[in-house]
C-alpha cells in the first residue's frame, strides 16, 4: 500500500472527527428545558463600541433548572448586557437587580419543542454534508493517485472502501446525537 493511503485516510477522519465535535456544539447551544452555558455563547455585547462575548464580561449561575443569574464584572456594563440579552434568540426578559441579571426561561410550548426539533436536524444535516464533503475530497486525492499510476486500481479499490466505512461511522455518530437531542427536547 502507498505511504499516501493512510495519509489520506487520516486526515479525512481527523476532519469528519471535528465535524462531529462541532455539530454537538450547535447540538448543546439548541435550547431544551434546562438552563446551560452553551446557550450563551452566541450572545455578544456592544461593550465600549465592540462587540465582546457575554462570558467575557458575566458570570453565569444556574440555581435552578429555568433560572440564570448573570453576575457583570464591569457593573458598568450591565446595562449594555441587559439588552444584548432581551435581544437575544433566547425569548427572556432579565430583571436587574442592581448587582445582577435574573433570567427566568419561558417554559417550552409543544410547538417550540417542534422547531427545536427541525433545528437539530438541520444541523445533523449540515453535519452529514460536511462528513460527505470531507469523502468526496479524500476520494478524489484516491482517485488522482490511482490515475497518476502511483498506487495500483485495486489498492484504489480498497482505499475507498475503507474510505466509505470510516464516512459511515461518523454519519452514524451525528444520527446517534441528533437522536438523543431529539429525546432530550421531546422530554417534558
Amino acid at each position: 500500500m502507498s505511504d499516501d493511503i493512510p495519509g489520506i485516510l487520516q486526515d479525512a477522519e481527523q476532519k469528519m472527527a471535528r465535524t462531529i465535535d462541532v455539530t454537538k456544539e450547535e447540538f448543546s447551544a439548541i435550547r431544551t428545558g434546562r438552563a446551560n452555558s452553551a446557550m450563551f455563547e452566541g450572545i455578544m455585547v456592544d461593550y465600549y463600541g465592540a462587540p465582546t462575548p457575554l462570558n467575557q464580561l458575566a458570570g453565569l449561575q444556574f440555581p435552578e433548572a429555568r433560572t440564570i443569574i448573570v453576575t457583570p464584572y464591569d457593573r458598568s456594563a450591565t446595562s449594555a448586557i441587559e439588552t444584548a440579552l432581551r435581544e437575544s434568540d433566547l425569548g427572556v426578559n432579565p430583571t436587574n437587580n442592581g448587582d445582577n441579571l435574573r433570567l427566568v426561561l419561558p417554559a417550552l410550548t409543544e410547538e417550540r419543542r417542534k422547531d427545536y426539533i427541525k433545528l437539530a436536524k438541520n444541523k445533523a444535516e449540515d453535519g452529514r454534508i460536511s462528513v460527505r464533503g470531507v469523502r468526496g475530497n479524500a476520494k478524489k486525492a484516491i482517485e488522482k493517485l490511482v490515475k497518476d499510476k502511483e498506487i495500483g486500481e485495486d489498492e484504489g479499490v480498497r482505499a475507498e472502501k475503507d474510505l466509505e466505512a470510516i464516512t459511515k461511522k461518523h454519519i452514524e455518530q451525528v444520527d446517534a446525537a441528533l437522536a438523543a437531542k431529539e429525546t432530550e427536547l421531546a422530554t417534558v
